[in-house]
C-alpha cells in the first residue's frame, strides 16, 4: 500500500506522439517515440513496446507518460518516458484523455 503523498510524486502527463521510429536494435519489438508534453517540459523520447500500435496510429495521439522517472537505457537509445497503458493478453492498450486537453496536462 502507498498512500496518496506517494502517489503524487509520480508526475504523470499528456503529451502528443510527434515522431514514430523504427527500434530494430530492441530485443523486444518496440517504437523510438518522441512525446510533445507542452513548453514547460517540452519534448522527450521514449522506446515503448507497443507494436501492436501501427505507426500511423501512433503518430498525433494523445498519450500518458510518467516524466520523472530517472532516464533508463534501452541499448543504445536513452528512454526518458514512461508510457502508460493496460495490458490485456499480452499486449498494451495506451491510456488517454477522451478529449483533447493541453499538452503537459496532470494526471491527477
Amino acid at each position: 500500500m502507498i498512500d496518496i503523498d506517494q502517489f503524487l510524486q509520480v508526475d504523470m502527463r499528456v503529451g502528443r506522439v510527434t515522431t514514430v521510429d523504427d527500434f530494430p536494435e530492441a530485443r523486444k519489438p518496440a517504437w523510438k517515440l518522441t512525446i510533445d508534453f507542452g513548453p514547460e517540459i517540452g519534448a522527450k523520447r521514449s522506446s515503448a513496446q507497443i507494436t501492436n500500435y501501427s505507426r500511423e496510429e501512433l503518430l498525433g495521439r494523445l498519450v500518458v507518460g510518467v516524466v520523472n522517472f530517472p532516464p533508463r537505457r534501452i541499448g543504445p537509445f536513452e528512454s526518458e518516458v514512461l508510457v502508460l497503458g493496460a495490458m490485456e493478453a499480452g499486449t498494451v492498450i495506451l491510456l488517454a484523455p477522451d478529449r483533447d486537453v493541453e499538452l503537459g496536462s496532470r494526471i491527477a
